[in-house]
């Protein structure tokens, strides 16, 4: 059995797919499958069971001979929630107990960490484990990552083969149920089918223009491709950034959106949100030599490449991956 905790999210339910697709069918998938529309996500997909999130610790515990590889990639991901306790409860101390447990039973793991820990960039952007104290994440879940990442490295007992991936702007089907959390690309195709144009945040940084703000945007199916590659190179244990490697606009990723409609760019910009102005990243671009150095070579999408098959194949056509 593979296990995939936040098996009904956006990352986990492409997971799912890339393995379908690949042959295995033997999966388990956990998470709170309270939210309908969120389940929408691996209708049609195939896999052995579903465990509620709260249950899946005893049930591994039970059911640990059984399993083979574990994605834990289940984790509360709103960068605008400030309850540390709930982040906590649900990035912090549960993802202990499916690494304890790992190592119980000698079962190797891949984790979701997010370059969230890496705020305003003021240490760089490299998957350095020895710079992890000097990172200052802009909210209280980027703590929560970074936490754990360095907690997970001060551990003696490790699982023999673990890796913890920090997901830079990962974009793509499947994050419909995200909300205000999801991609510019989803808020900016939905914005053109709704009004023709899109609005784009202002700079408030002297450093940027307006839409010249800068992330390391990652098409998902990217990820699942370098998920799918680790499940199979079990060595190399540490923690690894996962984007493209190359930082791009949100005036680029705006104006491929409305390339890929055939539509011409129509952007205007408004002021940031005050609950998130003071802890916006303004540029991010993942390091990948770290990834790259443990036989990781397959070229990732361009923006041009990712948002044209995003758009053309899932958002103008209602699918799901």
């Amino acid at each position: 059995m593979i296990i995939i905790t936040g098996a009904a999210g956006f990352i986990g339910s492409c997971l799912i797919q890339k393995l379908n697709a690949e042959g295995y069918y033997d999966l388990v998938l956990v998470d709170d499958f309270s939210d309908e529309a969120q389940n929408k996500n691996f209708e049609g997909k195939r896999y052995a069971q579903l465990i509620e999130r709260d249950q899946f610790v005893g049930w591994l515990r039970e059911n640990h001979l059984h399993v083979q590889f574990i994605f834990h990639l289940g984790a509360r991901t709103d960068t605008t929630e400030f309850d540390y306790e709930l982040l906590k409860k649900l990035n912090l101390d549960y993802s202990k107990d499916v690494w304890n447990t790992c190592v119980e039973f000698g079962l190797p793991l891949v984790y979701a960490s997010s370059a969230a820990t890496y705020g305003l960039g003021e240490a760089g952007y490299e998957d350095n484990e020895g710079q992890l104290n000097a990172l200052k994440p802009l909210n209280p879940y980027g703590d929560s990552k970074n936490e754990f990442d360095k907690w997970a490295l001060q551990q003696e007992r490790q699982p023999f083969f673990w890796a913890g991936l920090k997901f830079f702007n990962v974009y793509g089907p499947n994050e419909y149920h995200k909300g205000r959390m999801a991609s510019v690309v989803f808020h900016t195709y939905n914005q053109i089918m709704k009004t023709g144009e899109m609005k784009l945040f202002q700079s408030h940084n002297p450093n940027f223009k307006d839409g010249e703000q800068m992330r390391d945007f990652v098409y998902v199916k990217d990820v699942t491709e370098v998920l799918y590659f680790l499940m199979h190179h079990r060595k190399d244990s540490g923690i690894y950034n996962l984007g493209s490697g190359k930082a791009r606009t949100f005036l680029d990723l705006a104006t491929n959106t409305f390339k890929a409609l055939g539509k011409e760019p129509k952007i205007s910009f408004i002021p940031t949100p005050e609950d998130i102005r003071d802890k916006y990243q303004y540029f991010t671009e993942a390091k990948m030599d770290k990834l790259n150095a443990i036989g990781y070579h397959k070229p990732f999408h361009t923006l041009e490449e990712g948002v044209s098959d995003y758009v053309k194949n899932y958002l103008s056509q209602g699918k799901y991956l």
